[in-house]
């Protein structure tokens, strides 16, 4: 079993340089011809905030499946470069030279399709019932496949093997039909075959002028869902504002839709306000973060809640809380208190960090 240190996973490898040509992406497959994968170069300098790396490989199916109230899901494609974030820090982790593909793994609800951040996920591989790999994957983004568990394995060769995907049960609050659910833990062991020439055969999609501002499509492989917010959430919009590429709408559900998200020792016409973060482009969702909301008044009075991590069949992930006269609300601060805790492949690395706090003021 092969445990990465932290110190191993900051790695430290020349950017290459590219040159920007045009607006368009195209498709390809990897074909290195070597036996030592290279992975296509990064775009040196890259800006600061959300941009177009120069490509994002396709990833190949293992198996989707139901364990308990989760459907779990199992991809692989060529080994990636990407940024761990502990705390405001960025942690470079490079492709080391055993490894040979990125497992990708999601958890999603099998009725409303909505995923299922933060539920803590471990990936193990077996060989003939003998241990390639254990890990505890990362939660990380990614502008082709959005919200996922992944990490770099290496495996034995061309095979047979078996990976165990493992879920510990979802980790904080949740509302309407979601209350009293996903928090026991499930598992499923995906049977596959590995072979690095259907690896190396992956289309590639290659942006014709990386390193400007966008984001190239967001397409998981299969039937697996995409973890961005919903078109048309419940409630009413009070305003947007974005820091740091990171997209805030803020909303408020009142009457039937607020009781049944807001906090049982709320009062009785407590509104529920609610806080969508995500990407600029593709409107992916943002996990992890500690947000702080202040709700100011026409009295003149406000309210500072800190809002809850929450999951949400119709709101999807989001950001909430109870607030006594949020109808009355004439402006509403978000303050970052940690930006978004999750890895970051190519074209987030520079994103999502330095976040400042916001104000929307309500029409």
């Amino acid at each position: 079993m092969r445990r990465r240190s932290l110190l191993a996973r900051v790695a430290r490898t020349a950017g290459v340089a590219v040159a920007a040509t045009g607006t368009a992406a195209s498709a390809g497959c990897l074909a290195t011809g070597s036996d030592d994968y290279v992975p296509p170069p990064r775009v040196e300098d890259p800006p600061q905030g959300v941009y177009r790396p120069v490509a994002a490989p396709r990833l190949r199916t293992v198996g989707v499946a139901d364990a308990g109230p989760f459907r779990l899901a199992l991809a692989y494609g060529p080994p990636v470069r990407f940024w761990e974030v502990v705390g405001e820090q960025t942690y470079r982790r490079a492709v080391e030279s055993e490894d040979d593909v990125h497992l990708v793994a999601l958890a999603w609800d099998p009725e409303t399709g909505v995923v299922l951040p933060e539920v803590g996920l471990t990936v193990e591989v077996t060989r003939d019932d003998a241990l390639v790999a254990q890990e505890a994957v990362y939660a990380m983004v990614s502008q082709g496949m959005g919200f996922h568990y992944g990490d770099n394995f290496a495996l034995d060769g061309d095979g047979a093997y078996a990976a165990t995907v493992a879920v510990g049960g979802l980790q904080g609050r949740r509302t309407g039909a979601f209350a009293g659910r996903f928090g026991e833990p499930a598992s499923h062991t995906f049977a596959f075959e590995y072979a690095r020439s259907d690896r190396d055969a992956l289309e590639v999609v290659r942006a014709d002028d990386p390193g400007t501002r966008g984001a190239l499509p967001t397409t998981p492989p299969g039937s697996m869902p995409a973890a961005a917010v919903p078109a048309d959430p419940p409630g009413s919009r009070l305003g947007r504002a974005t820091t740091a590429d990171v997209a805030f709408d803020v909303r408020a559900l009142t009457g039937r839709a607020a009781t049944e998200r807001v906090d049982a020792d709320a009062p009785a016409d407590a509104a529920y306000l609610a806080v969508l973060a995500h990407t600029p482009y593709n409107d992916l969702v943002l996990p992890a973060m500690g947000l702080r909301a202040t709700v100011e008044r026409e009295d003149g009075a406000t309210t500072e809640r800190i809002l809850d991590r929450t999951l949400d069949p119709e709101l999807g992930y989001h950001y909430g809380a109870s607030v006594d006269g949020l109808v009355d609300a004439t402006a509403v601060g978000i303050e970052p208190l940690t930006p978004p805790q999750v890895a970051r492949h190519e074209g987030y690395e520079t994103a999502f960090l330095d976040v400042e706090p916001v104000r929307v003021t309500v029409d």
